[in-house]
């Protein structure tokens, strides 16, 4: 009898477990047989598709392997558009890649005028990329600005890509004399974004000319260049996803996210074997719902940033040689050398091991019992005494700054040992950094780690770089600030140390994010250079102290094992993963296992802390699973 009855209780209870999850992810494991169905041969025809095109690209010139474009962190590029739209794919792609000025040809004007106006540029660029749609010969405006085209293929290095049949070199016979040139297929679905992809290197080029195009552009003709790892934009049933259950899945959970008030608006983006497959944006940047949510609005990171921005700093010192995980702090900070944390090694620190207290609210000294600041604390007004913006109308002493160290220093250490996460130590890396490199800590940063993967979104302090409308708000501090921040970090600790600081301050895209995860991903390597040490990588992403319970790598968190129920990742994350989450609602998680990066964007601090829907409803971790679950498995 029991033998009859433990399968009817099994599946009873599996059905009650199904029904008890949310609708949005009930709807997706029901869901998921029917769109499997399909799928495999929805994918084959799209890779076709998309292979052809890239097969077909014909590259006829070359000079001095301008591509792929290498050496981002020298190049400074502009964009030309000649008979393709505003935005087209083709310069929405390229801008994929790195910072992209887009550059207007001016009025119809002879040779030397266009000579002129070709050498004023030079101060702001080094590369042109010429995008010439075939239908421009019938646009008699462009045709007039051909004194202008002219000069820039012979004033600058210069990269020319046309789209159509090839009669384009009828009207404009010089663009055969460009540095480099490519000839797409004609009229084809993924020509823009496929070339402009191969412009840099993530795909490679091997076509041939199937005809001629006179001027001794022949048939046959055709050179190659080879691809790198950089991050290609394809689909998902390109990199072994299920498609609509992966759309379906992740616009259900975001979008029952705002409904129910957890963040005014969302962005995801999924990677998938160094390809992005989804990135799709929800919502609006507030709840009046008067800016929809943009792929190029940049976020606070929150402590996102201590993955993103002193951490890949060190592990390069550190598989260079020229750091020790572990050496005492006092090592590297001999300010600390009187102090209970000088003998703390830094491998016990980056993975929270340490005994070190979680934070300390630095702005709480500042402030009397009647609110007002104390004095030589905070002015409303810059002077050189008062050189630290924290807001607008709020500037911090200059010397403010030793106070919150010395607090740092004399805090009193945990009293048991073990896993207690902690932000203190992220508040003197920059300056570790900045010794270590004997540079400025945010130039060193840009340079040796941002800018070779084209990562130029990502900064401090984006107020400066951004006009707001494209800076995600966070919230409305009611407590120290008392104003909404917007472009100003979030994190009050950071904003004391004028927005520059390795516990929180980064603002970015999602897109740039990737590109560093993705390099980590790669051990290190992007785009062919190899921009971190592999050994480096491979240590920080691992966990450190699992005999003792906890969990993290060095800086990175790691997949929960111990609690599962604790657990802010997919359950299907492997012990091989690693992330972390910012507190403005910012989630980035990366899997070599799967070859997965999931990145989460919102601002559920918006307009204040208290709302915890985000967290209530786990959102990061179903919106995770999903992902995982969108994979599709291989049958054999």
């Amino acid at each position: 009898m029991s033998c009859k009855i433990l399968p009817i209780l099994a599946f009873f209870f599996f059905t009650l477990n199904l029904w008890a999850q949310k609708p949005a992810d009930r709807y997706r494991f029901e869901q998921a047989d029917v769109y499997n169905k399909n799928q495999s041969s929805s994918n084959k025809k799209e890779l076709t598709r998309f292979e052809k095109v890239n097969r077909d690209l014909v590259l006829i010139r070359n000079e001095n392997s301008i591509i792929p474009i290498k050496g981002l962190v020298s190049k400074r590029i502009a964009y030309i558009s000649i008979g393709l739209p505003k935005n087209s794919e083709f310069e929405r792609t390229l801008k994929k890649y790195t910072k992209i000025d887009r550059v207007d040809l001016p009025v119809a004007g002879d040779g030397k005028a266009a000579v002129e106006w070709a050498q004023s540029l030079k101060e702001r660029y080094n590369l042109f990329i010429i995008g010439i749609e075939d239908r421009a010969n019938q646009q008699k405006a462009y045709l007039k600005q051909h004194f202008a085209i002219n000069a820039i293929i012979k004033e600058f290095s210069n990269i020319c890509v046309t789209f159509g049949g090839g009669q384009i070199f009828q009207y404009l016979p010089t663009l055969k004399e460009s540095g480099a040139l490519i000839i797409t297929p004609d009229e084809f679905e993924y020509s823009e974004s496929v070339a402009a992809q191969a412009t840099f290197g993530a795909l490679p080029i091997t076509g041939q000319l199937t005809r001629n195009l006179g001027g001794g552009i022949e048939a046959g003709m055709g050179l190659s260049s080879q691809s790198d790892s950089l991050l290609k934009y394809t689909s998902p049933s390109m990199a072994g996803m299920n498609a609509d259950l992966l759309k379906d899945s992740i616009k259900a959970i975001v979008e029952e996210g705002i409904e129910a008030r957890a963040y005014p608006g969302a962005q995801v983006l999924v990677a998938r074997k160094g390809q992005v497959i989804y990135h799709k944006t929800f919502g609006f940047h507030t709840y009046d719902s008067l800016r929809q949510v943009e792929q190029e609005d940049v976020y606070d990171f929150a402590s996102v940033t201590k993955v993103s921005s002193a951490l890949p700093a060190l592990m390069k010192l550190y598989g260079e040689g020229h750091f020790d995980l572990d050496a005492p702090l006092v090592q590297y900070f001999p300010k600390f050398k009187k102090s209970n944390k000088a003998d703390l090694s830094f491998r016990s620190m980056l993975a929270h091991n340490a005994k070190l207290m979680p934070w300390i609210p630095y702005w709480r000294n500042t402030v009397k019992e009647d609110g007002q600041f104390k004095p030589r604390t905070f002015n409303r007004d810059s002077s050189k005494q008062y050189s630290v913006r924290v807001l607008e109308n709020l500037w911090l002493h200059k010397n403010y700054r030793k106070k919150m160290f010395k607090a740092i220093k004399k805090s009193p250490l945990n009293d048991e040992p073990g896993f207690v996460y902690s932000g203190l130590l992220f508040y003197l890396l920059p300056d570790i950094v900045a010794d270590l490199s004997k540079q400025d800590f945010e130039t060193h940063i840009k340079n040796n780690i941002y800018r070779p993967i084209g990562a130029y979104s990502i900064t401090y302090n984006a107020y400066k770089h951004y006009p707001l409308e494209k800076i995600i708000p966070t919230e409305r501090d009611t407590f120290f600030r008392m104003a909404q921040l917007h472009g100003t970090v979030h994190d009050e600790g950071a904003a004391m140390m004028g927005g520059v600081s390795s516990n929180a301050g980064l603002f970015g895209t999602a897109n740039d994010l990737a590109k560093l995860f993705q390099m980590y991903m790669n051990y290190g390597q992007y785009g062919g250079e190899q921009i971190i040490p592999r050994k480096a990588v491979k240590e920080f992403t691992k966990c450190q102290f699992c005999a003792e319970d906890n969990h993290r790598g060095l800086g990175f968190d790691k997949p929960q094992p111990f609690n599962p129920d604790s657990r802010y990742t997919a359950l299907s994350a492997s012990p091989d993963s690693f992330g972390h989450s910012g507190y403005t609602g910012t989630f980035v998680w990366a899997d070599p296992q799967e070859e997965l990066i999931l990145i989460f964007f919102s601002n559920r601090v918006y307009p204040t802390r208290d709302n915890r829907k985000l967290y209530e409803m786990n959102i990061r971790p179903r919106l995770h699973q999903a992902v995982y679950d969108a994979i599709l498995k291989d049958k054999n």
